[in-house]
């Protein structure tokens, strides 16, 4: 993977996302990617270049028309396994698409989970201009990925950082 990645995944996300907006109809879909990777970086403090470029491409697999052969051309196995394993296998019924979710990001790479941490402290930040069902709804989601990631923090500070940022929001808000 060549160095600085992330830098060519934001110029990628953007042009994968042009036209999609998040679900108040009127923010740009890109601004999503973008604060996860912010949040990988600056609220969780890691700088490993696979974990900021998955972040960037993380909806990329589920929500566009790339998939896993362009990611791994562009930006390598690494970050293409990372946002495949972010991926819903959406031909699968619900039921059986949560449970091959969950056991696709256990089996992942840390970084993997820690994307998946920075999505759900995102989404959970956008939840409360979208109703307390949606907040509760993705407060669920928060838990999921906290008891995915609960392993890893035995090793990884970032995800120690990631798991007690993800419980403030969730306490207070912020």
């Amino acid at each position: 993977m060549a160095h600085l990645s992330w830098q060519r995944a934001a110029a990628f996300a953007t042009k994968a996302h042009q036209h999609q907006f998040r679900k108040d109809g009127a923010t740009p879909y890109v601004s999503h990617p973008v604060r996860v990777a912010l949040t990988v970086t600056q609220v969780f403090g890691c700088d490993d270049e696979v974990a900021i470029t998955a972040a960037l491409l993380h909806d990329t697999i589920e929500d566009t028309k790339t998939d896993y052969d362009d990611l791994a051309h562009e930006f390598g196995t690494a970050v293409a396994d990372s946002v495949a394993a972010l991926t819903k296998n959406m031909l699968l019924p619900e039921r059986l698409r949560e449970k091959d979710y969950d056991r696709r990001l256990a089996a992942a790479d840390w970084r993997t989970r820690l994307v998946k941490l920075a999505d759900q402290y995102d989404n959970y930040t956008d939840a409360f201009h979208l109703g307390i069902k949606n907040v509760r709804k993705t407060a669920a989601k928060c838990r999921r990925a906290i008891k995915l990631a609960m392993p890893d923090a035995k090793k990884r500070p970032e995800t120690r950082r990631a798991i007690a940022a993800v419980r403030r929001l969730m306490r207070t808000g912020r």
